[in-house]
């Protein structure tokens, strides 16, 4: 057996008994600069329905079932579920308000330093500057602010209390006293590109944008103005000029 295969096979194991592994893991660090391993892991994994789950704005990397996987564990009334977790409704509505507050902003940050790099690669003494890593760049969030702003929506302190706890059990969020602060797997198992556009234009990205959080309600804000000036954009281009 190659190197490259123990390398695969050692990490798999890892992933499957912690469930996510930090980016700066030895074994992950490997996989992610070496094709070879990378590959092999993935092969390994869809042996047994999986696949990785890694996200360059994440700091860990995980592992989900194969949709044929899915139907085969959960079948199609699993499916048709809006989580294979157990969360409760409202644990999955706090779960939405917690992403885009916590994983927004995040964002915003990592690309506005991200364009500041290319935007600086034509400078003669700019300096290389990787992205952000996201414990460096994510929000913390107020418990007390969260409480009053959504509370009577979330079922007040004892189910919003039980619902954090569920949370954080299942890795989307860590607890830092009074804050909360981003998971290794909510901005993994939480697809941006698909529900960042439904937040941001729809009526959940106003409430948002009214929390009383110092850090979170600027940045979705400022996101939304973002996306109504590209919008804008669009239009005027492909808008023919008058004569």
């Amino acid at each position: 057996m190659s190197a490259a295969l123990d390398d695969a096979a050692a990490l798999a194991a890892q992933l499957l008994a912690r469930r996510w592994l930090p980016r700066s893991h030895p074994l992950v660090r490997r996989a992610l600069i070496d094709t070879d391993v990378w590959t092999a892991l993935s092969e390994r994994l869809a042996a047994v329905g999986l696949r990785v789950i890694d996200n360059l704005y994440a700091d860990h990397i995980s592992v989900a079932m194969l949709r044929p996987a899915e139907v085969a564990v959960f079948g199609e009334t699993g499916l048709a579920a809006n989580n294979n977790l157990d969360l409760p409704r409202d644990g999955v509505a706090l779960l939405v308000i917690l992403w885009s507050l916590i994983v927004l902003p995040k964002r915003q940050r990592q690309v506005a330093r991200a364009d500041a790099k290319e935007a600086g690669q034509n400078e003669m003494f700019a300096t290389d500057k990787p992205l952000p890593t996201a414990a460096s760049v994510s929000p913390t969030l107020s418990y007390r602010s969260l409480l009053v702003d959504f509370g009577n929506q979330l079922g007040k302190k004892m189910r919003l209390d039980s619902n954090l706890k569920l949370l954080e059990r299942n890795g989307f969020i860590t607890r830092r006293g009074e804050d909360i602060a981003e998971g290794p797997l909510l901005d993994l198992l939480l697809d941006y590109d698909t529900l960042a556009p439904r937040i941001l234009d729809g009526a959940l990205a106003d409430v948002l944008a009214r929390s009383t959080d110092l850090l979170a309600a600027p940045a979705i804000a400022a996101l939304r103005r973002n996306q109504e000036e590209e919008i804008q954009e669009e239009i005027t281009t492909i808008t023919p000029e008058q004569d």
